[in-house]
């Protein structure tokens, strides 16, 4: 399968404004999460999309392959998807902008789960979540069938655990693997009661009936950037790695 890896990026993020070229310990955002699909060993391409002139330049910077794009897309995978539209490939790796300790292995996982089930639309990651995850509405929350297939994703506590020991936890991962086909189909489909809810595009794909599969990783966490507070826990991150 021909996988090319989009990274959405724009400059006016409503909760953090100019947050993809926010510096993590000197380096910005959006280069860290290049550098990480780069290693991807399942990903032919890496290109950045963005409707402004500040992350263009800044990627030729650093070397990036980047595309420009509408600046009315509402959201980064309808700005993914113009660029897809345009690249010979079997799959597309949405690479959300604000995971900055991205990994090739977790791209693969992705990649090659979807190649493995021809009755999955699109594939994601989860791993074990984090102290604190189930009530920070920043960290989405999924819950897996025993086909490994997403059952729901939630900002609220999921599942909701009563009188019992609780079960595994898992807090997704902002990375997005689509058949090509599918992702020029899904941006066509409105969007979802549960989606507008959550404010959460994969519900979209859910409700409309179409399989997600999970893959589940080990050893690595996921600290997206969503408000300018997170930067500091990727720098603690970085800093423990350096350590070891």
């Amino acid at each position: 399968m021909r996988a090319v890896a989009i990274i959405p990026a724009r400059f006016a993020a409503s909760r953090f404004p100019g947050k993809p070229l926010a510096k993590i310990a000197g380096v910005p955002l959006l280069q860290r999460v290049w550098e990480g699909a780069r290693t991807a060993k399942s990903v032919g391409r890496v290109i950045v999309a963005t409707d402004d002139p500040r992350i263009v330049a800044a990627c030729r910077g650093f070397g990036a392959e980047v595309a420009m794009t509408r600046a009315s897309h509402p959201t980064g995978t309808d700005r993914i998807a113009e660029v897809a539209a345009g690249v010979d490939a079997d799959v597309v790796v949405n690479v959300q902008g604000d995971e900055p300790l991205i990994e090739g292995h977790v791209i693969d996982a992705a990649v090659e789960l979807l190649a493995a089930d021809p009755a999955l639309a699109m594939s994601t990651v989860a791993h074990a979540a984090e102290p604190g995850a189930q009530d920070d509405p920043n960290r989405v929350k999924v819950v897996i069938d025993r086909r490994g297939r997403a059952l729901y994703f939630s900002r609220s506590p999921l599942p909701y655990v009563r009188d019992v020991a609780p079960p595994q936890i898992w807090q997704h991962v902002g990375l997005y693997v689509y058949r090509r086909p599918f992702l020029l189909e899904f941006v066509q489909l409105a969007p979802a009661a549960l989606e507008r809810a959550e404010s959460l595009e994969q519900l979209r794909a859910l409700e409309n009936g179409f399989a997600i599969g999970v893959a589940t990783v080990e050893g690595w966490r996921s600290v997206p950037v969503d408000v300018p507070g997170d930067v500091a826990l990727v720098e603690a991150v970085l800093r423990e790695r350096s350590r070891c």
